[in-house]
């Protein structure tokens, strides 16, 4: 008799609006056959709409929100399925409650400098976030520090490469 396949972690692939969360997150649920949550999704109408006016969430904003994908965590390691969720996660406690909520939580910080991530933002259609919002993604931003779980890649460096890099921290945890 073998030994036990290894729970799939749910990694948080994180950064500022612009860095290709969803692009990376929808790619490395793919390849990893795990369900990818998008946590825009997740938003209250309230929120969306005070972002697209052109105003920063504050944290009592973001608590409901914040636990809802904890919630998501939380089933998806209790599952013992895994996932990808796309999420800023721009500050640690954030992240300190996605890996309460479930053990093995894995973040892949998207890095990207300030200008790339407006111009990138700027060229979306159909996005709630305005770029003139990225300057306050970039003030409430806590990059990923060396005790957290997780890795930290060039958000500029393409999608497919990012998520061979991805992958491979993926399975080096496992």
């Amino acid at each position: 008799m073998g030994a036990a396949s290894p729970v799939p972690p749910v990694v948080v692939v994180m950064g500022v609006s612009g860095a290709g969360k969803s692009t990376v997150g929808r790619l490395l649920a793919d390849r990893l056959a795990v369900p990818f949550a998008e946590a825009d999704d997740f938003h209250s109408a309230a929120n969306r709409a005070k972002m697209a006016a052109g105003r920063p969430l504050d944290d009592e904003d973001r608590r409901p929100w914040l636990l809802s994908l904890a919630d998501w965590i939380r089933e998806a390691t209790a599952s013992g399925r895994g996932g990808v969720m796309a999420c800023s996660a721009l500050k640690r406690e954030y992240r300190d409650l996605f890996r309460r909520a479930g053990a093995g939580v894995l973040f892949l910080y998207l890095a990207l400098d300030r200008a790339s991530a407006a111009q990138r933002v700027d060229g979306r259609r159909g996005h709630f976030m305005p770029a003139l919002l990225v300057d306050s993604q970039y003030a409430t931003l806590e990059p990923l520090q060396p005790d957290e779980p997780g890795v930290t890649l060039d958000a500029t460096a393409g999608a497919p490469s990012i998520v061979d890099e991805a992958a491979h921290a993926v399975r080096a945890t496992g």
